[in-house]
């Protein structure tokens, strides 16, 4: 009966551990910092991020330097998608570019790194 009563309490406590777990979203919204400048840096830096594995949404706005981003966090992360877009040539808020990957940028894309962390 022992036997029974330690499998039962053991089988409780592992169930009640993983509902107390935080679920991750699979519609998560993220805004992430992203310098640009031109329609060119748009496309280059959605299509980086929408290389990602679980990014559903990707649109980046020039005006506030933001990349709006639903994505599934059980497939990726915000640092994932920075990663992915410094490989390109833009700094994010996260990560920076190489500067190898940054001087591969266009004329017009070329943007102030002073101003970035």
């Amino acid at each position: 009966m022992k036997k029974y009563l330690i499998i039962f309490v053991a089988i409780f406590g592992i169930a009640f551990n993983s509902n107390a777990q935080e679920k991750k979203k699979k519609n998560a919204k993220y805004d992430i910092e992203v310098r640009g400048n031109c329609d060119m840096c748009k496309k280059r830096i959605e299509k980086a991020a929408f290389g990602v594995k679980g990014v559903k949404s990707a649109e980046w706005h020039a005006e506030d330097q933001t990349l709006h981003v639903i994505m599934d966090e059980n497939k990726t992360s915000t640092t994932t998608i920075s990663q992915a877009i410094a490989k390109v040539g833009h700094d994010t808020g996260e990560v920076r570019a190489t500067d190898e990957d940054y001087a591969n940028l266009h004329n017009c894309c070329v943007y102030d790194r002073n101003e970035t962390k």
